[in-house]
């Protein structure tokens, strides 16, 4: 049995792609995965399964996007791929709430960083002055979803202690 952090792409941001957590605790529940646990109302779900992250990912993918009527993009990783995220932080002097970890399906294209649009102080992926104010555009992060450091922190201690 393998632990897993899910995060959802656009859920209760900006008041759109509302999913209530405990509605998401109920899906996860009802298509087999044990010890559920939600972490802020943004998509982050954390449980035990015996199938391959890929079949978590099919198999949530399609439940919420018959729940919502429409796609919701699902990243899986495993409690050891949390843990190394957090690990591999590589302004871990900053703060972490500044600290962006982008999660993507696949690996992002050879120019990517030459696609970088609108950076002022930031370093990729820190803003120093806050994501609020910040007009970086970063399109291959498009496809993916980002959550700062301390969530990655708290999904990674939910993962090992599932």
């Amino acid at each position: 049995m393998g632990s897993f952090a899910a995060l959802l792409r656009a859920i209760n941001v900006g008041g759109t792609g509302k999913l209530p957590m405990s509605d998401l605790r109920d899906i996860c529940e009802e298509l087999g995965f044990g010890a559920v646990s939600t972490f802020i109302a943004s998509g982050n779900v954390v449980f035990t399964s015996r199938k391959s992250e890929a079949a978590i990912k099919a198999a949530l993918e399609k439940r919420l996007q018959a729940y919502a009527g429409k796609p919701i993009g699902v990243l899986v990783r495993s409690a050891a791929e949390m843990a190394q995220v957090l690990s591999d932080n590589p302004f871990p002097e900053a703060a972490p709430n500044r600290i962006m970890a982008v999660f993507l399906d696949r690996a992002p294209p050879a120019d990517t960083l030459a696609g970088i649009r609108g950076q002022r102080d930031e370093e990729i992926i820190h803003y120093d002055q806050g994501m609020g104010t910040s007009k970086l555009v970063i399109p291959a992060a498009k496809t993916g979803t980002a959550r700062n450091m301390n969530t990655v922190a708290t999904l990674a201690k939910m993962a090992a202690e599932s």
